[in-house]
Order: structure tokens, then sequence, then C-alpha cells
């Protein structure tokens, strides 16, 4: 069975590279993003922060559901992602590789269902898997009046 879901966000420019981002339909507190510098002042983290942020989080919260889900009790997760960063062969920087370290709380030993846990939750994970696989993106430029004036989709 096929399920769609789609969310919303929008982003309004406040200052040089700050942006605040606002979860449209949300209750959830608007988030202020920056570059580092020279071309910021990090005033928030950078989309590849974020990026970086996202894998980790789903991670955490897919093992955790994946412990829970076996009747497990966890104390609580640590998790510290680093990202690699590299020029491409335009020259131009690309996230090359995300490593994620998740330190169980107890001993793995004294988790019901371990072994097949640890080999599933990755797998329900909704933002590590789209990265994984390359997710596409269209991306549309518009003027005042709303006339297109960039579209990926014809570039491709």
């Amino acid at each position: 069975m096929s399920e769609t879901q789609e969310f919303s966000l929008t982003l309004t420019q406040e200052a040089d590279f700050v942006f605040r981002i606002a979860f449209d339909d949300t209750a959830i507190p608007d988030l202020h993003t920056d570059e580092p510098p020279p071309l910021g002042e990090s005033r928030g983290p950078n989309p590849s922060r974020l990026l970086v942020a996202a894998v980790a989080n789903c991670l955490s919260a897919s093992l955790l559901f994946s412990l829970r889900k076996f009747k497990n009790h966890p104390g609580t997760l640590v998790t510290r992602a680093t990202a690699r960063l590299e020029r491409n062969e335009h020259n131009r920087l690309r996230v090359a590789h995300i490593g994620v370290a998740i330190e169980l709380p107890e001993p793995v030993a004294d988790y019901a269902f371990a072994e097949r846990l640890l080999q599933q939750f990755e797998d329900f994970c909704v933002v590590t898997e789209s990265v994984r696989q390359g997710v596409p993106v269209d991306v549309t430029v518009r003027d005042p009046s709303g006339t297109v004036v960039h579209d990926s989709r014809q570039l491709a």
C-alpha cells in the first residue's frame, strides 16, 4: 500500500545569510540559520549542519523506537555525527560522507531482540534512507510578479 504525506516550510531572509525557517501549519518555533564566516556570522546552524543533524536525529529516533517496540526501556542515547565536506569536480563543496555513532546506555545483551532491531532500525529512518538514495530536488525561482525565472526541471 502506498502512502503519501506532504509538509511545507517557509524561509524568510532576515539579514545577510540569516534566514528564519517557519514550519508551516505547526506550533513548532521558528528556527534561524546562518552561514559561517566569511559569508555569515554563524548565528544559527547552516544547511550542512542541519542535514547532518537530521540524519543523526532520525537514526537515533528510529533506534529508540525499535528498542521500545521490543519492550526495552533504554536509558539516554547519545549520538555523535561527523560530516566530511569535499570539493567536487567543479570545485563546489559537497557533503561527501556522514558518520553517525550512537552510544547505547546499556550493554547490548540487556536488550530483548537486540540482533533483530539492530539489523532493522536503519531501514525505518526516513531521512537517512532518502539521503543514501539521493533525493530528487526540483528548484524554481520566481520574480516578484510570479514569473518563473529558473526551473531546474528544464535544465535536466
